[in-house]
C-alpha cells in the first residue's frame, strides 16, 4: 500500500556492476518488486562483456545506464552519486537483494517521521553464493556510538541510507582507499562530521558470499589494514590489538547467531 508521502520522496538506489549476468537478475527483481515506486534505479556497469546490459535495458524502471570503463567499484559508485536526483541514496550492488518487498517503503517512512535524520542503517544477511535460500552469516550491527570504527565496528554498507545533500557537503567515496574506501566514508561521515543516524534492527539487504572484501585471507586483511590507515588519517586513536579482536569476536558471532536463527525454524 503506497503512503502519501511517496511523491514528494525520490530514493536513488545506485547498482554497480561488472560481468554480473549470472547474479543481477535477482538485484533488478529486487528493486521492481518494493512496494515504495519513487525510486531512481541506477546501474553503472563497468563495460561488460557479457549479457549484463541487455538483461538490465529488459527493466523499464531503470532511470539510467552507464556503461564504460571504471577505476574500480568506488571510482563506478561515485559516477552514480554525481549523477543521482534522489532525496535519498543507497546502493544495492550486483550480488545484492532486497530482503523484502517493504524495505525501501520502511527506508522513506523512516526519514519523513524524523525530519533531521540524516542517515540510517540496519542489518545483512550473508547467503551461500549459488544457493540463496541458504542463509550463512548474520552482521547485526548496533547503535553507533563515538569511538566504535576504532574498535573494528562497522555498519553494513549497502544498509547504509543517507541524504544526497551529505555527499555534497562532505564528499563522496575517497578512491586512494581501493577496498576499504565504504568504511572509511561511514566512518567520516559518523565519527568525524557526526551526522545524525539512526540504527533500525531489522534485516534489510541479502549478500551473496564472497564478494571483494571477504574472497579470502588476503582481501581481508588487505580491508583491515587501510581501515587502520583510515582511522589514522582523520586522526582517531585505536588499539590494533583490540581492533583485530574485536573483529574475530564479531565475525564469530555472526556466524553463530545464524546458527541460533537455522535452529529455531
Amino acid at each position: 500500500m503506497q503512503l502519501n508521502f511517496n511523491k514528494n520522496l525520490k530514493i536513488t538506489i545506485i547498482t554497480v556492476c561488472f560481468n554480473s549476468e549470472k547474479t543481477i537478475k535477482s538485484t533488478l527483481n529486487s528493486v521492481l518488486s518494493q512496494k515504495f515506486k519513487n525510486i531512481e534505479h541506477i546501474i553503472i556497469d563497468g563495460q561488460s562483456t557479457d549479457k549484463t546490459i541487455s538483461i538490465t535495458k529488459k527493466y523499464s524502471h531503470i532511470k539510467k545506464i552507464i556503461s564504460e570503463p571504471d577505476d574500480g567499484i568506488y571510482d563506478a559508485m561515485n559516477k552514480g552519486i554525481k549523477i543521482a536526483t534522489g532525496d535519498i541514496i543507497g546502493f544495492l550492488n550486483s550480488d545484492d537483494f532486497f530482503a523484502n518487498d517493504n524495505v525501501l517503503l520502511r527506508v522513506a517512512s523512516i526519514f519523513v517521521n524524523n525530519p533531521n535524520l540524516q542517515g540510517c542503517y540496519a542489518d545483512l544477511i550473508y547467503t551461500d553464493k549459488k544457493d540463496i535460500s541458504k542463509s550463512i552469516r548474520y552482521w547485526k550491527s548496533s547503535n553507533f556510538v563515538s569511538g566504535l570504527f576504532s574498535k573494528g565496528w562497522c555498519p553494513p554498507h549497502t544498509t547504509f541510507f543517507v541524504k544526497r545533500s551529505i555527499y555534497e557537503k562532505f564528499g563522496n567515496f575517497n578512491l586512494s582507499y581501493s577496498i576499504a574506501s565504504d568504511v572509511e566514508l561511514m566512518m567520516r561521515f559518523l565519527e568525524i562530521e557526526k551526522i545524525q543516524v539512526c540504527y533500525i534492527p531489522e534485516v534489510w539487504i541479502k549478500m551473496r558470499n564472497g564478494g571483494t572484501t571477504n574472497k579470502n585471507l588476503q582481501n581481508i586483511l588487505k580491508q583491515n589494514m587501510e581501515v587502520l590507515n583510515a582511522l589514522k588519517s582523520h586522526n582517531l586513536a585505536t588499539n590494533i590489538f583490540v581492533f583485530f579482536i574485536y573483529k574475530i569476536i564479531s565475525r564469530s558471532l555472526q556466524f553463530f547467531k545464524m546458527k541460533i536463527l537455522w535452529k529455531k525454524f
